[in-house]
Order: structure tokens, then sequence, then C-alpha cells
């Protein structure tokens, strides 16, 4: 890979609105997209197998596991989530970005094996708006928000390990900072030496 494009693992509590920030991200921006993540949850409404998951079975989602074709995994809300390892090197491979949708956990296991991949931790403005936001779904009852409030508050512990932290209190400055991140790494001398080659050299 001579230019191989940058990946960016991007993780958050539940509610902090990761999602509608990175579908912003990757429809204002050209040459980046998300990595589409296999999951034994079930399909939920306006979601298309194959665009927003690869679905599979619990018995399809083991075996996967064996075969070793999760670069990272993990079970979430009882759930199983995973990004496969050949796809990601396939799109990788083209030039083409790739934001990679995931906890903490996964986040780790990506950052070990890739240690050059750059991390992303998204923060809610408060536990106040936090706690607003899941309400604001209505698709989960009050025993439900409390687990995944304080699935988030754990979450939200281990956003040190991440290399930038990006606060999603007003949408729009929370999207410019992740288009700011974006473009920092495209910048960076490893990519733009790669893409310029012939003009430096002959610069030179």
């Amino acid at each position: 890979m001579n230019n191989p494009g940058n990946l960016f693992i991007v993780s958050a509590p539940s509610g902090a609105g990761k999602t509608s920030l990175l579908k912003a991200l990757t429809s204002s921006l050209t040459e980046i997209s998300t990595a589409i993540s296999t999951t034994t949850r079930t399909i939920r409404s306006g979601e298309t197998d194959g665009v927003d998951y690869h679905f599979v079975s619990i018995e399809k989602f083991k075996t996967l596991i064996e075969q070793n074709e999760f670069i990272e995994h993990a079970e979430v809300f009882g759930n199983y989530y995973g990004t496969s390892k050949s796809r990601l090197n396939e799109l990788l491979a083209t030039g083409v970005d790739l934001v990679l949708e995931i906890d903490w956990q996964g986040a780790k296991q990506v950052k070990e094996l890739i240690p050059e991949a750059t991390s992303i931790f998204i923060l809610p403005p408060s536990r106040e708006a936090l706690t607003e936001r899941l309400i604001g779904r209505g698709q989960d009852d009050a025993q439900v928000i409390e687990k995944r409030m304080s699935s988030a508050i754990k979450e939200i512990s281990h956003y040190n390990e991440f290399d930038y932290l990006v606060i999603n209190d007003v949408f729009e400055e929370a999207l410019v900072d992740l288009k700011s991140i974006v473009t920092t790494n495209r910048l960076n001398q490893r990519r733009q030496a790669a893409k310029h080659q012939q003009m430096i050299a002959d610069l030179l």
C-alpha cells in the first residue's frame, strides 16, 4: 500500500450523538466512509442489511470468531458486534479514510493491532444532557435508560485512552472539530509525501 487511507476509531457513550455526527461527517467530506460492522442484534426500522450493519445470527457470529475474521469484537447489551479484518484492510488499501464506530473495548483492541490509527472519543456536555438525550429517544423504558446511563458512565471513564476528545454540546461545533481532526491527519508527512511523491521529486 503506497498511500493507504487513515483509520479513525470513534467511541462514545450511548446518547452522546456519535452516530448523527459521523453521518454528517462522512456526507460532508470526500473519500471517507464508515466501516460497516457485523452484529447479532435485531435489525431496526429504517435500517438496511449491508448498509447500516451486516446482520447475522449468534451462531454465524461465533463461527466468524473461530475463523479469526474479526479485528475486534465485543458483547454490548447482550448483542455481539465485530469488525471484519479483511474488509477493513481492503478498503484502507484503496486510499479511502475509514471511520470505525466502536466501544472502548474494541477501540483498545484495534489500537493495539493498528497503532497508527487515530482514536477519538465523543463526550456529552453534562450528565444531565446525556440523560435527556436517552429519554428523548423514546425507545426505552426507565429500567433500560438507567442501565444505559450506568454503562455510559463506565464508558466515559476510558476517555483518557483516546488521542482526541470532542465535546458534543453544539452539534455544528462538534462537527467542525471532527472535520479538523480528519484534515489534520490527512496532512501528516507520511500521507502527503506518498500522495505528492512526484511533485516533491521534481522540487528536489
